[in-house]
């Protein structure tokens, strides 16, 4: 029983070792998975403009005021 990473000895560092390599291919596993296929990049068909309209700044009292 080694509490310590420091007094611990090789097999005990390749334990660790292997635990994080299929833990971090795990990961990386279900965040491709989970990666959905949608197409974000933007041509000129797609793009959508949004213009500013007038400025608005908020209060602290909750309530906005149009300069």
């Amino acid at each position: 029983m080694n509490h310590s990473i420091h007094s611990a000895d090789r097999g005990t560092h390749l334990k660790i070792v292997v635990v994080a390599l299929v833990a971090g291919i795990l990961v990386a596993g279900f965040g491709i998975a989970a990666r959905t296929n949608v197409d974000y990049s933007q041509t000129a068909q797609s793009a959508h403009v949004i213009k500013a309209g007038k400025a608005v700044a908020v209060t602290s009292a909750g309530t906005s005021e149009i300069r």
